[in-house]
């Protein structure tokens, strides 16, 4: 079997925001009369991907850190100077004028049939297809090609792109910003890849380590990822320092946990959105539990403002909105029955007709 230590593994998303990349966004979805911009997926599915390939051991380079948009040429020539293993991009599909919504939709894989090595490519995209059918139930389109495309032409290494949905289809859409759906999308990803190397996968079940300051390695890596995600300005660099440190207490303290620098059982169940049991919730409460609910009530197209982790006014709208809507105590505190039904993936409310 081989060793994930041995692979330099490439991750990169399409497009960007703040300010979002022209064009590059659903229809306007109604209820909540604003659009998903493609970017709110991509960078989320790489997110989710890196953390799943740092978890399995693998080296991971991330190609666009930058929340706005990179020019390809950019990109290429940070692919071919870091001499990546191969190099795995997301995006998402769009079919039609963009103006209004139609029923094309599923997922597809794409290599250059002009690009470095396609047969690699080929075989690279056909594994990622199967890795996503494991972590998603939307429809498999399978593997195309594309010529002409600047990445998967230019890169001199094996790679693909990943389409995971039409954002010009209504369901489809929705997903877009369901975190959950974000976080299969990267793991199925990264299934792909062991698939591909020939290196076990290492599920998002496993038990994470207790780091503290002076830890090292990939789950250092992941962490570091992790608070970035949360809004903090640390290094992803594997080394637990005196930044780390800080930033990790912060974000205990935030979210009421005990602030002693140390990322334990409870640090990352917060970290990882990996809730056991789901909060009650209600409106005053602050953190990243608030921040999933927020997002999850937004992927079923009910107004919650701005993702920031705090239960405001909107929010107890939205949640007594979507408890009114699905048959649940219409209450506004967000307990076991309405998480529930909040948490699968896909749904919401349907297009008007």
């Amino acid at each position: 079997m081989a060793n994930a230590s041995d692979y330099y593994i490439g991750a990169n998303d399409e497009h960007g925001l703040n300010p979002p990349t022209a064009g590059k966004r659903t229809p306007v979805m109604p209820y909540i009369n604003r659009s998903f911009y493609e970017n709110e997926f991509n960078r989320k599915a790489k997110y989710y991907f890196i953390l799943a390939c740092l978890r399995c051991g693998f080296r991971v380079y991330d190609v666009k850190p930058e929340i706005g948009d990179v020019s390809i040429s950019t990109r290429v020539a940070r692919v071919n100077a870091r001499g990546l293993t191969l190099l795995v991009t997301f995006a998402y599909n769009a079919f039609g004028d963009g103006i209004g919504f139609n029923n094309v939709n599923g997922y597809l894989v794409f290599y250059g049939a002009d690009g470095y090595r396609p047969t690699m490519s080929r075989l690279l995209s056909f594994d990622l297809s199967a890795g996503l059918s494991e972590t998603i139930t939307t429809k498999n389109l399978g593997v195309g090609t594309l010529s002409g495309v600047g990445v998967l032409r230019s890169v001199r290494c094996t790679s693909a792109l990943v389409e995971a949905g039409f954002m010009t289809n209504f369901e489809e859409a929705k997903l877009m910003v369901d975190p959950d759906f974000q976080r299969a999308v990267g793991e199925g990803a990264c299934i792909g890849v062991c698939n591909y190397l020939g290196v076990p996968y290492v599920s998002d079940d496993v038990i994470y380590p207790t780091l503290r300051r002076g830890s090292r390695g990939n789950y250092v890596i992941i962490l570091q990822y992790m608070l970035r995600n949360a809004g903090y300005d640390v290094d992803t660099d594997g080394i637990f320092g005196s930044a780390t440190e800080t930033a990790v207490r912060s974000f205990q303290a935030e979210n009421g946990l005990a602030a002693d620098g140390i990322v334990g059982k409870n640090t990352w169940a917060v970290l990882r959105w990996k809730f056991n049991p789901l909060p009650v919730l209600r409106r005053g409460s602050r953190g990243e539990a608030v921040k999933y609910l927020q997002s999850k009530l937004l992927s079923k197209l009910y107004p919650v403002g701005e993702i920031d982790g705090i239960f405001g006014a909107a929010t107890e709208r939205a949640v007594r909105e979507f408890q009114e809507e699905n048959g649940l105590a219409v209450d506004g505190i967000v307990g076991k029955n309405t998480w529930a039904k909040l948490t699968p993936i896909g749904g919401g409310r349907p297009l008007p007709q």
